[in-house]
């Protein structure tokens, strides 16, 4: 019986999120984006006897119309045929999901081996490439169960002296409050202005640390400030979940660039993670390959500084409902990315 035949699912309440380790898989993603005109589903899912639950998001479009998506799911080990179980999961996800176009599924799997960021398996039979993916495929992951000396060996020797320059050039990390939050986000508008990326309204950070703020919640968030002299220079926001800890947004000032305070906050993120028994740090993206062309190749130097692993993911993957319609979204959607990646960032 093939794994497409074997795949169940039943609807159920967010609760049944706890048990997933990604942060974009739990109930804390789900009410977040659910407080921004998405819809959230979560399921019970059996595959080939493996039970998983998955978190799926739904959106409206023009004309009555829905998109669904899957961020970083579904959390099971990766399969032998991978695109063949998607397959029967959509298949089996889509008479709950009426109205929309088509099943996104945004995978948290990896692709194996040298030069892997260039070799993403083709389209098959169930599912087509996305134009676009949501989340940063590549990433460096930081393995935290080491010494900070360990650690800090494992870093290249650049990172390591920028973090001792940091420190001996009197740059203070500490713990922001939600009272800091507008200061942060000025010096987030800044950065986005410098090196010309799109950034959401201050309300959505703000509602991120409300809801993670509440009694019981899974997730931890954490604001960290660099300042000199009471200046601040610099601040990034961190995520914390069991044993997991993530990077998610980093702000910087044009001024006093030369005392590094990027690098002091980053290593003050992963001993504070240590701290708190995380396992693992995700620097949460950088380009796919060590190339100088690439807009955003001094962001992949200062992340692979800190050592870790890259890690290629597969990205975005349509399983497409309605084809007619799947077709012009995708039309749509490669003018919205053109729009985003050349006209606005001009304009910043």
């Amino acid at each position: 019986m093939s794994p497409e035949q074997e795949v169940q699912v039943r609807p159920a309440g967010l609760e049944v999120l706890n048990a997933n380790r990604g942060l974009l898989q739990c109930p804390f993603w789900a009410r977040f984006r659910a407080g921004l005109g998405w819809q959230a589903k979560a399921f019970e899912c059996l595959a080939g006897g493996q039970g998983f639950s998955l978190l799926v998001l739904v959106r409206p479009l023009p004309l009555g119309q829905r998109l669904a998506y899957v961020p970083h799911g579904p959390e099971t080990p990766e399969p032998v045929d991978w695109q063949e179980l998607l397959g029967g999961l959509a298949r089996a996800l889509r008479p709950h999901l009426e109205g929309c176009l088509f099943l996104r599924f945004d995978l948290p799997w990896s692709i194996r081996g040298e030069g892997a960021a260039g070799r993403a398996p083709g389209s098959g039979r169930h599912l087509r490439k996305a134009p676009m993916d949501i989340q940063p495929p590549s990433t460096v992951i930081l393995e935290l169960d080491h010494a900070e000396e360990a650690l800090l060996a494992a870093m290249k020797a650049k990172t390591r002296y920028n973090i001792g320059l940091a420190r001996k050039k009197g740059v203070a990390v500490e713990e922001g409050g939600p009272g800091d939050l507008p200061a942060w986000y000025e010096l987030y508008r800044e950065t986005a202005r410098r090196d010309r990326i799109t950034l959401h309204p201050f309300e959505y950070y703000r509602r991120q640390f409300e809801l993670a703020s509440a009694p019981g919640g899974p997730v931890s968030l954490k604001l960290l400030l660099a300042r000199h002299q009471g200046e601040l220079l610099a601040g990034i926001i961190v995520a914390l979940m069991g044993q997991a800890a993530w990077y998610l947004y980093g702000a910087s000032s044009d001024r006093k660039r030369n005392l590094m305070p990027a690098y002091a906050l980053q290593w003050e993120a992963m001993r504070m993670a240590r701290r708190a028994g995380c396992l693992s740090y995700d620097l949460f993206g950088i380009p796919p390959a060590d190339d100088p062309a690439h807009p955003m190749h001094g962001l992949y130097r200062f992340k692979t500084g800190f050592g870790g692993r890259i890690l290629h993911r597969l990205g975005c993957w349509d399983s497409p409902f309605r084809p007619a319609g799947y077709r012009a979204y995708r039309l749509a959607e490669r003018g919205r990315e053109w729009y985003y990646r050349r006209l606005r960032k001009k304009r910043i």
